[in-house]
């Protein structure tokens, strides 16, 4: 069975953002968003791989990441990657989520006894446990940690992302819009 990598963009872009998340944590929720605006206005000019992470505090987090791979099965690993997030609350909550699980499922026509059987897969866990095996050895400890260019960016805040994004795409753009910056810091002066 060929296990695909979760890639959107252009495969072949010169900038590479990968993201190490956790469907359960809220701050990865949180930026989703801003991927996804991110990859709309530089699709041609970037590849995104999304890669698992699932931390140990969220107790749904890894039925989670193999419940996308199983979907990913089907072509449809992103599609389901957005309904775990939109409905990050409601599945987090649920005493056993892997009704709400198929229910996602379902909703995006996947064949249902086929995701049933991927969900139990041992190759779809691996693959999960390698690459929370990969994050550990990157040193990841908190999500979500996002490389550019194989280099760990350093985020504060969700606009940091973005800005980062854009300089590794338009370098000659990033040192104009920095340059117009420090000219204006210098005449507040």
């Amino acid at each position: 069975m060929f296990i695909q990598e979760n890639i959107k963009g252009n495969a072949e872009a010169q900038v590479v953002l990968v993201e190490y998340s956790d469907f359960q944590c809220p701050a990865c929720q949180a930026f989703a968003p801003v991927v996804e605006a991110t990859l709309a206005e530089y699709g041609e000019d970037i590849r995104f791989e999304y890669k698992h992470f699932p931390l140990p505090i969220h107790p749904f987090a890894l039925q989670a990441a193999v419940a996308a791979e199983a979907a990913g099965m089907q072509g449809k690993f992103f599609e389901y990657h957005d309904a775990l997030f939109a409905e990050q609350k409601n599945w987090s909550a649920a005493t056993t989520p892997m009704e709400l699980f198929v229910s996602y499922a379902d909703d995006l026509d996947l064949n249902i006894a086929q995701f049933r059987r991927q969900m139990n897969s041992s190759i779809l866990q691996e693959k999960v446990q390698s690459q929370m095996s990969e994050g550990q050895v990157l040193g990841i400890s908190e999500t979500p940690t996002f490389f550019l260019n194989g280099i760990k960016m350093e985020i504060q805040t969700l606009q940091d992302l973005s800005a980062q994004i854009a300089a590794a795409v338009d370098p000659e753009s990033a040192t104009i819009k920095n340059s117009e910056t420090d000219k204006a810091m210098k005449e507040k002066e």
